[in-house]
């Protein structure tokens, strides 16, 4: 169980203790042994919650499984939550072939189901049908999409030479003082660039509201919302713990492998999220009426 959850394939662990004690252990046994952890699994990620996250990230990763004889990918969604304490923590892992409204409806039910009433802020990159999703079980909850996401998939297609002028014009718009700066940005970007890249400000247009909620907030609060980078260091976190794994047989091996890292990460998690007493101060100004409820 340590080799493995230190993400040694089972193919490794059955090489290990047969360099080390001379025993021929098949992988089918080592999968036995592991799978006596999966009851473990399944009672965290029943777990209850506690009942209001100030903030909330969502965003997903990649392995490869085994389907009928076939490889495919399998997206394991996972939810790191801030609580009122600053502490991070994983809320659950869940494990879908196809992305979609009900999915992300399901995810955000589960929470609700175990415990939590509100959120006052998620934070996600603007996966089809999650905002809805999100808006249909927390309809109180402000919603940011996270910048650097949108940074990404509007210098997708630009061209070498432009890109660096591109990103510097960008950030005068998410980086001005405050919304009305921001548009001023905005409009200043489109006639300079929108006869070339005319998609780059139609994106911006279209997620324009959900883009800016981070000006809503001091600076303490921005910081700590305008990217879901917390929620992605901690699925590189995993990348090195699974990459030993390249194929997983089952969603069982997956969420056994995904569990024992979340174990693991979680342990350096000790101190609250960055300035938080002053983010915290900000947070029960701003949504005084929200403590009270």
């Amino acid at each position: 169980m340590a080799m493995y959850s230190k993400g040694m394939s089972q193919r490794d662990i059955e090489d290990n203790l047969r360099e080390i004690y001379g025993a021929d252990i098949p992988q089918t046994l080592i999968s036995k042994i592991t799978d006596k952890i999966l009851p473990e699994v399944n009672e965290w990620q029943n777990r209850p919650l506690e009942a209001i996250y100030p903030i909330i990230y969502f965003d997903g990763i990649v392995f490869k499984s085994r389907k009928d004889s076939q490889i495919i990918n399998k997206c394991v969604y996972s939810v790191l939550g801030i609580d009122m304490n600053g502490r991070k923590d994983i809320l659950g892992i869940w494990i879908s072939e196809n992305e979609g409204a009900s999915f992300y409806a399901s995810i955000c039910s589960d929470l609700k189901k175990r415990g939590v009433t509100d959120i006052f802020i998620a934070c996600h990159d603007n996966l089809k049908g999650l905002g809805e999703a999100i808006n249909a079980v927390f309809p109180k909850t402000k919603q940011q999409l996270c910048i650097v996401h949108q940074i990404r998939n509007s210098t997708k297609f630009v061209q070498y030479k432009d890109r660096k002028e591109i990103c510097a014009d960008l950030k005068k718009i998410y980086g001005a003082v405050n919304l009305d700066d921001a548009e001023y940005a905005k409009e200043e970007f489109r006639e300079k660039w929108d006869k070339k890249y005319p998609s780059i400000m139609r994106s911006w247009d279209a997620n324009w509201v959900e883009l800016t909620t981070f000006f809503n907030y001091p600076e303490q609060i921005r910081h700590l919302i305008y990217t879901t980078n917390a929620v992605e260091a901690y699925h590189r976190m995993v990348r090195k713990f699974t990459k030993a794994k390249a194929i997983f047989p089952t969603d069982d091996s997956i969420r056994k492998v995904v569990f024992l890292s979340v174990k693991e990460i979680v342990k350096k998690w000790t101190q609250p999220a960055r300035d938080w007493a002053m983010a915290y101060s900000q947070i029960m100004i701003f949504f005084a009426d929200r403590f009270a409820a």
